[in-house]
């Protein structure tokens, strides 16, 4: 059962997981530590998540990650990620990574052929929408409504879903705050998790997300693991918080209880 989170408590779920032996951090980025923005590459973390990540990082047996739908190069811009960060990264839902250890994984030997094209008729569709944008991907594309009126939007995504649903009957679909998305890779943040968490080890799971697609993540999660929602909506997440600002504080309380773990150990 879902339970809201009192801002500045110790919540025992918090604490038990702050005790675990070797702790991941993982962290949906727009609409998690950053507000949703109009223009998706203005997107930056709140400054108070950026110092709960900072704390986080450089304590013993503890990783952070970012898990993003964003493609890896722009996910490196938005967290102002650079190759001395110890943080981990997800990009493309799990299609792409980057880590400390061993840098950059990306493959792309499954592209179509005939991407531009598949793209072109998607630019065509949306050219006449005012406020609906098209967001390149390195595996797919998006279609981003976030200034558009909501009359637009429901244009936009009827015709660019009747399109799909004819011209890429093979491609994942997604949805999101004002978003549609297309894939022809299949991963998803359950995916992204499950690797993240092999890659170092971690014996407990913090996840963070505010949309539908966080959701696949969420129901990996197993009993010594913590989830955490941002925002409204149906989720199989523990502890909900209203906005990223306070999420901020969550995991600033989070830092706290695990450096006095470290300190005790």
């Amino acid at each position: 059962m879902t339970r809201p989170w009192i801002p500045g408590s110790a919540d025992e779920a918090l604490q038990e997981i702050a005790r675990t032996p070797r702790l991941l951090v993982a962290l949906d980025f727009d609409g998690t530590v950053s507000p949703h923005t109009a223009v998706p590459m203005e997107a930056r973390a709140l400054p108070a998540a950026v110092a709960a990540v900072g704390r986080l990082a450089v304590l013993p047996e503890t990783f952070v990650a970012y898990v993003s739908g964003r493609s890896l190069p722009d996910l490196v811009e938005i967290t102002e990620h650079d190759e001395g960060s110890a943080i981990l990264l997800a990009g493309s839902h799990g299609a792409q990574y980057w880590f400390p250890d061993t840098g950059e994984e990306t493959d792309l030997s499954a592209q179509p052929e005939d991407l531009d094209e598949i793209v072109d008729e998607m630019r065509v569709l949306i050219a006449d929408l005012d406020g609906v944008v098209h967001e390149p991907k390195t595996f797919g594309f998006g279609v981003h409504t976030r200034t558009a009126s909501p009359e637009t939007e429901e244009i936009a995504f009827s015709r660019v879903e009747d399109w799909a649903a004819r011209r890429l009957p093979g491609w994942r679909r997604r949805t999101g705050h004002h978003l549609r998305e297309f894939s022809w890779r299949a991963e998803g943040k359950d995916a992204a998790l499950t690797r993240l968490r092999t890659h170092v080890g971690a014996t407990g799971l913090v996840f963070a997300g505010d949309d539908v697609t966080d959701e696949d993540g969420m129901r990996t999660l197993g009993p010594h693991d913590l989830g955490v929602r941002i925002g409204d909506g149906a989720t199989a997440a523990l502890l909900r918080v209203p906005d990223p600002a306070a999420f901020a504080t969550l995991l600033g309380t989070l830092a706290d209880l695990r450096e006095r773990h470290a300190d005790a150990g």
